[in-house]
């Protein structure tokens, strides 16, 4: 995504996410004004566990942020974020990435016009809508949307496309960058397959 970073003091990400890497590991993205905060600011006196310390003898430890470590990461996980960060400069960077994850939504944007009598974005506001995890609805039941999961995920075309939980009724498919766009085509078929198999079954 496009950030504005004018306005972003601290940004935190995962490597799991976007470029599929290990799972509890993260960036942590400072600006000057965040360094300057962190400097100035005596919070409360409370123990702080030494992983969450970012500051030493009054200055931000750099260190921390130049290589020396607090625990041991894993070396492995460390060369494969390297790899996938290579991989994306090899597709254009930032603004290649943006464009695949685009690219994605644009396919499900057409298929969901196409079909609108039974599928629908959740976002209903296209200014709102996630180019990369995209929800959808369905004219079924609740029961009827874990149905069509499972059934997805029993023919291994498509995997833990259950909505979230705490969400309305849905499915969400993911749409970043490391999909590629002719995968998000040959699942739409499916899509329409399952939901017409599913809407035969009894409840």
């Amino acid at each position: 995504m496009e950030m504005p970073w004018e306005k972003l003091d601290v940004v935190t990400y995962s490597w799991q996410k976007v470029l599929g890497g290990e799972g509890a590991h993260g960036v942590l993205i400072l600006s000057p004004r965040a360094v300057e905060r962190l400097e100035s600011y005596t919070p409360p006196n409370r123990p702080l566990p030494k992983i969450f310390r970012m500051v030493k003898k009054g200055k931000v430890d750099r260190a921390i942020f130049s290589g020396s470590t607090i625990n041991t990461p894993s070396m492995i996980a460390v060369e494969d974020y390297i790899d996938a960060l290579a991989w994306a400069d090899s597709v254009g960077g930032v603004d290649g990435l943006i464009k695949i994850s685009e690219d994605n939504l644009n396919v499900l944007e057409k298929f969901v016009e196409e079909n609108s009598d039974w599928i629908g974005f959740l976002a209903k506001d296209k200014e709102t809508r996630s180019s990369t995890s995209v929800c959808l609805t369905l004219e079924l039941s609740a029961a009827k949307i874990k149905k069509f999961a499972a059934l997805l995920d029993t023919e291994g075309v498509a995997y833990d496309i259950g909505g979230y939980r705490d969400a309305p009724p849905s499915i969400r498919i993911w749409c970043g960058s490391t999909v590629e766009t002719s995968d998000i085509e040959k699942l739409t078929p499916w899509l329409k397959w399952a939901y017409e198999e599913v809407s035969a079954m009894e409840e």
